[in-house]
């Protein structure tokens, strides 16, 4: 009986899960055409550099994000000292501000033009480049370091939970055997630690695979800006599949190796509530040290950018406070808002496929949906135009056969295309939460109204909204975020004239005028620090 009223909502869940893979299965197809004039000429010249600058990057940015994250993830953790009750959340804040703004700022900064090199110049007497030696930010190793300090809180962020949840037991005899601090976390909590690593430094690397914008505006020829290029520059959407299915690679290798890497791994611990007087004391000086690395962390990736940031937008307030910065405003807003809305709607409908349906095989949709969060911006935006284009011109096409007047590109010359990336990329943050919550409802509650002789739409309706409240707001507060700051899907499949506000900072970062962007910047920052907000609070009341 459950299967026969199943049938129908599972039959909607795969055509939804096919709408959502189609990008991925059209991209593949695109590649695999043959287009010897432009790909060729660029695996002879140039994609060797592109192919090797964005592993460097991955590697370095990895590297730096693992190396900031790991102490203060154990001193958030394990140790006491003043101050740890503030810095463990806001050590989370870099996670708000987008790596292009950083980039920009500390290229201000840090520019023989700059602040501080006018300032050497002028303390130690020196009137030319050739007199002192200061290195280039603009650079691969400058781009690394400054999405270092953006991406570090998702190794933290685990890291800090891992380190919390093992167990007391275990640190207890490792101090009765005469372990130090340093060689408690070294021997014990470091190991024990490695799949949540693994997974915070596979996060970092695939949006290090991902990012358009620092890597384009220091001018590091990556993966990335050769998709963009080829397509914008060239034209040539063949080329930018294939060079989009190499990133794709790259970063499906990089799951698969986080994966592979944790195959054998088995920790079975008894977790416990950590209590005040289970954390180590640090001493004066030990306290000093880490609040001065913490502190120095949070400021340059967080604090010093953000009051640059406010600093332009009060001088050039007068020039961003008008009619297009509504605008602006509107437009993401009803993007954002449209996008999580159609995001909460197919993680419900897929997840409730899963909880009514006794086939093994209904769990497949939500997973189908769920493979867009790893294609990248740039590479989604390429599956999207391709069986977008392909639907537009059979319109047209159908509408020249009817004798009636073809409607144009209503797909991709829209923000039809826009919204469609935006759910096939973010989906799976919905279904992620929408997940979460549905096991923490009893199938005795879907067994009772079932045999009331509820149907699956009154069971959805009466049992499990009023109890998914919490996990829908969470699905639609997050996908908002993403969607505000999604910055690459949205440059290459924005209707001609619109602009939203990532869109519009990126043109006047580009054009060295972040000034005249800051108080839309400071805008998406702000929208940002929504989620670090709730996540904080959530985390506050698990811990």
């Amino acid at each position: 009986m459950i299967l026969g009223l199943a049938r129908s909502w599972s039959l909607a869940g795969y055509a939804v899960a096919t709408l959502l893979v189609l990008p991925l299965v059209a991209l593949i197809l695109q590649a695999l055409q043959p287009d010897e004039a432009v790909f060729g000429h660029l695996m002879a010249t140039v994609l060797p550099t592109y192919i090797i600058n964005s592993l460097l990057l991955i590697f370095w940015v990895s590297l730096g994000a693992l190396l900031l994250a790991l102490p203060c993830a154990w001193l958030m953790a394990r140790c006491e000292f003043v101050g740890r009750r503030y810095l463990q959340w806001a050590l989370l804040l870099p996670l708000a501000m987008p790596g292009y703004i950083v980039a920009y700022v500390y290229t201000d900064l840090l520019d023989y033009a700059g602040p501080v090199q006018r300032s050497l110049r002028s303390i130690f007497g020196w009137n030319s480049p050739q007199d002192y030696f200061f290195p280039d930010i603009r650079t691969l190793g400058g781009a690394a370091c400054m999405l270092s300090l953006v991406l570090f809180p998702y190794i933290y962020l685990l890291a800090r939970t891992a380190f919390m949840e093992q167990s007391l037991s275990l640190a207890h005899a490792s101090r009765i055997m005469g372990c130090s601090p340093w060689q408690s976390f070294w021997r014990l909590s470091l190991p024990m630690a490695r799949p949540a690593l693994a997974v915070g430094v596979a996060l970092v690397a695939m949006e290090t695979a991902a990012d358009f914008a620092t890597v384009n505006y220091f001018a590091v020829p990556t993966l990335t800006t050769a998709v963009y290029d080829t397509w914008l520059g060239y034209g040539n959407l063949t080329a930018a599949a294939k060079l989009s299915a190499i990133i794709l690679l790259v970063v499906f290798c990089l799951i698969g190796l986080e994966r592979f890497a944790r195959r054998k791994q088995q920790l079975f611990q008894k977790q416990s509530r950590i209590q005040a007087s289970d954390l180590y004391r640090l001493s004066t000086a030990q306290t000093t040290v880490a609040l001065s690395f913490c502190v120095a962390l949070l400021l340059l990736a967080f604090l010093l950018p953000f009051g640059i940031l406010i600093s332009y937008a009060i001088g050039y307030f007068e020039q961003s406070w008008d009619g297009r910065f509504w605008q602006l405003s509107l437009n993401s807003l009803s993007l954002a808002l449209i996008t999580s809305l159609i995001c909460c709607l197919i993680a419900l409908l897929l997840m409730f496929v899963r909880r009514i349906s006794p086939r093994p095989s209904d769990v497949l949709p939500s997973r189908l949906a769920s493979t867009g969060y790893a294609l990248p911006g740039t590479v989604l935006a390429i599956g999207v135009l391709v069986p977008l284009t392909m639907l537009d011109f059979a319109i047209n096409d159908l509408a020249d056969l009817l004798g009636l007047n073809g409607p144009g590109l209503i797909l991709t010359g829209s923000v039809v295309a826009l919204i469609f990336a935006f759910c096939v990329r973010f989906v799976a943050i919905a279904i992620g939460s929408v997940e979460s919550s549905y096991k923490r409802i009893s199938p005795s509650l879907d067994m009772v109204s079932l045999t009331m002789g509820q149907s699956p739409r009154q069971l959805l309706q009466r049992v499990h909204l009023p109890l998914l409240g919490k996990g829908l707001f969470a699905g639609a507060l997050l996908v908002f975020i993403e969607s505000m700051k999604e910055l690459p899907a949205a440059l290459l499949l924005r209707p001609i004239g619109f602009e939203n506000l990532a869109t519009y900072v990126f043109q006047f970062v580009s054009d060295e005028k972040l000034e005249h962007g800051a108080l839309a910047a400071i805008v998406i920052v702000l929208v940002g620090l929504v989620p670090l907000i709730y996540l904080n609070r959530s985390l506050e009341h698990h811990s």
